[in-house]
């Protein structure tokens, strides 16, 4: 059956054009992404042409300067659209939050020259990107990455020239049909000092994508292997200075796990939406079974965990737009609410009981989909490591 619209959230908005973004956003949410989405994710379709809807409509650079072509909005505003789209199908806000970590390097450590010539294209020229630092061999350890980056040519003794990039990424979203991969590669010696950063092109020579994973949930969303076959990419497209990737990466993924953290309430927000509709409907012993005590405490408490997860994520977004640290809020804010994602989704299926367990009902699908937001952008378990070292510094050895 086609999904319905998530039910509409009263917004916490600074000001009237985030007011009148977040309209645009349900508007398309409404008539393009949400009547297609259960239909497409059961075929595997990946929506490229919602995509190219984004850009067209400034939606997908939203975080980012406008004179690149970015929205210039604070993250607070950010976050918030990409709830509205993850609630609508998980493959699109999950798949925003994605090209916006695979711009963060090139916006927040690329030269003024790679900028200009870059960023226009990326954030509202209609490119998707894709964010490639695991490996089959290393993921929570990202640091042991093994893709290696070397010199050719004239720039090999210091700068320019160009670089070899030979190796093999792994659980990449977008793989095979992003047009520009944000690529971490080791440059020098083992460990987080000898990594660098590569803005490499979709269509390089060289460049190969494996068959897309076959995954439990997010079958609209490829996730592949991608192997660098002696990519050749010029030191034009280094971003930041030689070992510096690590950091980099770093510092993208604290704002990536607030796009996670974002997406998890979006669809933890859609089970509930669900979950309420159904039970005000269905009928048991004469009467709604939302009479019922039990089912509804079971609702009470959905609800709960989403408004305290959301709260959590805005916090954290003020935080960051503020300039101020966030890493242990935004770890905090992927942990509680993509755990919340995975308790009000199960508790959705459990109230629609069989029906829950059927495709004539999207919970079921948003139970699948939830299960992975508690792994990508750092599991809950390096999640809760985070946490750990603000408050007690890092582990002895």
């Amino acid at each position: 059956m086609p999904d319905r619209a998530p039910q509409l959230v009263e917004r916490s908005l600074p000001t009237e054009e985030s007011r009148q973004l977040v309209a645009l956003v349900r508007d398309i949410v409404s008539r393009e992404i949400a009547p297609r989405a259960a239909e497409e994710e059961e075929a595997g379709l990946f929506p490229r042409e919602i995509f190219t809807l984004l850009s067209e409509s400034g939606l997908l650079g939203l975080p980012y300067d406008s004179d690149h072509g970015g929205g210039d909005q604070p993250y607070e505003v950010y976050l918030q659209v990409l709830e509205e789209l993850a609630a609508a199908r998980l493959t699109v806000g999950l798949g925003v939050s994605v090209h916006s970590l695979a711009c963060h390097a090139l916006a927040g450590f690329g030269t003024k020259e790679q900028q200009a010539t870059h960023l226009p294209a990326m954030l509202s020229g209609g490119l998707l990107g894709a964010y490639c630092l695991s490996e089959p061999s290393s993921g929570s350890d990202a640091a042991s990455l093994r893709t290696k980056a070397v010199r050719d040519g004239e720039g090999a003794s210091g700068s320019g020239g160009d670089w070899i990039l030979t190796g093999t990424k792994a659980w990449i979203t977008h793989g095979g049909v992003a047009d520009f991969y944000t690529v971490l590669a080791r440059t020098g010696v083992d460990g987080p000092r000898g990594i660098t950063a590569f803005l490499v092109p979709g269509d390089a020579e060289g460049l190969s994508a494996a068959l897309p994973e076959k995954k439990m949930g997010m079958k609209g969303s490829p996730t592949t292997q991608l192997n660098f076959d002696g990519v050749r990419v010029s030191d034009s497209r280094r971003i930041g200075e030689e070992g510096q990737g690590f950091a980099i990466a770093l510092s993208a993924l604290d704002s990536g796990r607030l796009g996670i953290a974002a997406c998890a309430i979006g669809v933890a927000q859609a089970a509930l939406t669900e979950a309420v509709e159904y039970a005000t409907g269905r009928r048991q012993f004469g009467r709604p079974i939302a009479d019922f005590q039990g089912l509804r405490f079971m609702l009470a408490d959905m609800a709960t965990q989403i408004e305290a997860g959301r709260s959590l994520y805005l916090a954290a977004a003020r935080l960051r737009d503020a300039g101020r640290p966030f890493s242990r809020e935004a770890a905090m804010a992927k942990l509680f609410c993509t755990d919340a994602a995975m308790r009000v989704t199960t508790d959705a299926v459990q109230v629609l009981g069989g029906y829950g367990y059927t495709l004539d009902f999207p919970v079921e699908r948003l139970m699948r989909e939830a299960k992975v937001l508690q792994i990508v952008e750092g599991t809950n378990q390096i999640q809760r490591m985070v946490i750990a070292r603000h408050l007690a510094g890092p582990e002895t050895r």
